[in-house]
Protein backbone atom coordinates (compact mmCIF):
# COMPACT_ATOMS: atom_id res chain seq x y z
CA UNK A 1 0.00 0.00 0.00
CA UNK A 2 1.13 3.50 -0.77
CA UNK A 3 -0.33 6.49 1.09
CA UNK A 4 -1.19 9.38 -1.23
CA UNK A 5 -2.45 12.84 -0.27
CA UNK A 6 -4.00 15.64 -2.29
CA UNK A 7 -4.92 19.07 -0.95
CA UNK A 8 -6.52 22.22 -2.29
CA UNK A 9 -7.63 25.47 -0.68
CA UNK A 10 -11.20 26.41 -1.66
CA UNK A 11 -12.78 29.82 -1.12
CA UNK A 12 -16.10 28.34 0.06
CA UNK A 13 -17.62 26.99 3.26
CA UNK A 14 -17.22 23.33 4.22
CA UNK A 15 -20.99 22.97 3.67
CA UNK A 16 -20.67 24.15 0.06
CA UNK A 17 -17.63 21.93 -0.61
CA UNK A 18 -19.47 18.94 0.90
CA UNK A 19 -22.46 19.58 -1.35
CA UNK A 20 -20.18 19.67 -4.41
CA UNK A 21 -18.43 16.45 -3.37
CA UNK A 22 -21.52 14.38 -2.67
CA UNK A 23 -24.50 15.65 -4.70
CA UNK A 24 -25.18 13.77 -7.93
CA UNK A 25 -25.21 16.78 -10.28
CA UNK A 26 -21.93 18.25 -9.02
CA UNK A 27 -20.28 14.80 -8.71
CA UNK A 28 -20.95 14.11 -12.41
CA UNK A 29 -19.15 17.36 -13.27
CA UNK A 30 -16.06 17.01 -11.09
CA UNK A 31 -15.63 13.26 -11.52
CA UNK A 32 -15.55 13.63 -15.30
CA UNK A 33 -11.78 14.03 -14.85
CA UNK A 34 -11.70 10.30 -13.99
CA UNK A 35 -14.17 9.06 -16.56
CA UNK A 36 -16.68 11.04 -18.62
CA UNK A 37 -20.25 10.10 -17.68
CA UNK A 38 -19.36 8.78 -14.22
CA UNK A 39 -22.18 8.81 -11.66
CA UNK A 40 -22.93 7.17 -8.33
CA UNK A 41 -25.66 5.01 -6.81
CA UNK A 42 -26.15 5.01 -3.04
CA UNK A 43 -26.85 7.36 -0.14
CA UNK A 44 -23.44 8.01 1.52
CA UNK A 45 -24.66 6.67 4.91
CA UNK A 46 -22.17 4.90 7.18
CA UNK A 47 -22.27 1.16 6.52
CA UNK A 48 -23.80 1.57 3.06
CA UNK A 49 -22.39 0.50 -0.29
CA UNK A 50 -21.67 3.18 -2.90
CA UNK A 51 -21.43 2.25 -6.56
CA UNK A 52 -19.46 4.44 -8.99
CA UNK A 53 -20.43 3.65 -12.56
CA UNK A 54 -19.78 4.72 -16.13
CA UNK A 55 -22.26 4.76 -19.03
CA UNK A 56 -21.53 1.06 -19.71
CA UNK A 57 -22.47 0.02 -16.14
CA UNK A 58 -18.83 -0.63 -15.23
CA UNK A 59 -16.98 0.86 -12.28
CA UNK A 60 -16.18 0.13 -8.67
CA UNK A 61 -17.94 -0.13 -5.34
CA UNK A 62 -17.00 1.00 -1.86
CA UNK A 63 -18.16 0.68 1.73
CA UNK A 64 -18.80 3.98 3.55
CA UNK A 65 -16.92 3.56 6.84
CA UNK A 66 -17.34 7.08 8.23
CA UNK A 67 -19.58 10.01 7.41
CA UNK A 68 -19.33 13.15 9.54
CA UNK A 69 -21.22 15.74 7.43
CA UNK A 70 -19.17 18.74 6.31
CA UNK A 71 -16.03 17.26 7.94
CA UNK A 72 -15.03 13.76 6.78
CA UNK A 73 -16.09 10.85 4.61
CA UNK A 74 -14.11 7.60 4.53
CA UNK A 75 -14.65 4.72 2.13
CA UNK A 76 -13.05 1.29 1.74
CA UNK A 77 -12.59 0.05 -1.83
CA UNK A 78 -14.25 -3.36 -2.20
CA UNK A 79 -14.18 -4.30 -5.87
CA UNK A 80 -15.05 -3.77 -9.49
CA UNK A 81 -18.45 -3.60 -11.13
CA UNK A 82 -18.41 -5.33 -14.51
CA UNK A 83 -21.53 -4.98 -16.67
CA UNK A 84 -23.51 -4.27 -13.51
CA UNK A 85 -22.22 -7.30 -11.57
CA UNK A 86 -20.15 -6.91 -8.39
CA UNK A 87 -16.68 -8.47 -8.62
CA UNK A 88 -15.14 -8.43 -5.11
CA UNK A 89 -11.38 -7.87 -4.91
CA UNK A 90 -8.89 -8.41 -2.11
CA UNK A 91 -7.66 -4.83 -2.00
CA UNK A 92 -6.51 -5.08 1.63
CA UNK A 93 -6.79 -1.66 3.30
CA UNK A 94 -7.37 0.35 0.14
CA UNK A 95 -9.27 3.40 1.39
CA UNK A 96 -10.21 6.93 0.41
CA UNK A 97 -10.82 9.82 2.83
CA UNK A 98 -12.18 13.27 2.09
CA UNK A 99 -11.40 15.66 4.96
CA UNK A 100 -12.70 19.23 5.07
CA UNK A 101 -10.98 21.71 7.40
CA UNK A 102 -12.53 25.15 7.81
CA UNK A 103 -10.05 28.03 7.89
CA UNK A 104 -9.97 31.82 7.46
CA UNK A 105 -9.87 31.42 3.65
CA UNK A 106 -12.74 28.93 3.39
CA UNK A 107 -12.01 25.22 3.35
CA UNK A 108 -8.92 23.08 2.97
CA UNK A 109 -9.96 19.91 1.15
CA UNK A 110 -7.69 16.94 1.82
CA UNK A 111 -7.93 13.66 -0.01
CA UNK A 112 -6.07 10.71 1.50
CA UNK A 113 -5.82 7.51 -0.48
CA UNK A 114 -4.30 4.27 0.74
CA UNK A 115 -3.58 2.86 -2.70
CA UNK A 116 -2.40 -0.41 -4.10
CA UNK A 117 0.77 0.14 -6.12
CA UNK A 118 -1.05 -0.66 -9.36
CA UNK A 119 -3.41 2.33 -8.89
CA UNK A 120 -0.89 5.01 -7.85
CA UNK A 121 -0.47 6.37 -11.38
CA UNK A 122 -4.26 6.52 -11.84
CA UNK A 123 -4.76 8.53 -8.65
CA UNK A 124 -1.81 10.83 -9.34
CA UNK A 125 -3.02 11.55 -12.86
CA UNK A 126 -6.72 12.04 -11.99
CA UNK A 127 -7.08 13.44 -8.47
CA UNK A 128 -5.33 16.80 -8.94
CA UNK A 129 -7.77 17.55 -11.81
CA UNK A 130 -10.70 16.29 -9.70
CA UNK A 131 -9.70 18.71 -6.95
CA UNK A 132 -9.41 21.61 -9.42
CA UNK A 133 -12.91 20.77 -10.67
CA UNK A 134 -14.26 20.65 -7.10
CA UNK A 135 -12.67 24.03 -6.35
CA UNK A 136 -14.17 25.59 -9.47
CA UNK A 137 -17.67 24.26 -8.72
CA UNK A 138 -17.57 25.25 -5.04
CA UNK A 139 -16.37 28.78 -5.80
CA UNK A 140 -19.01 29.45 -8.50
Amino acid sequence: MKPLEYTIQINATPEKVWQVLFSQDAYKKWASAMNEGTYFEGNWEEGSIMKFLDSKNNGMYNLVEKNIPNKELRMKHLGWILEGELAPQNWEDSTLDYILEANENGTLLIGKVNSLDEFVDFFNSKYPKNFENIKHLAEE
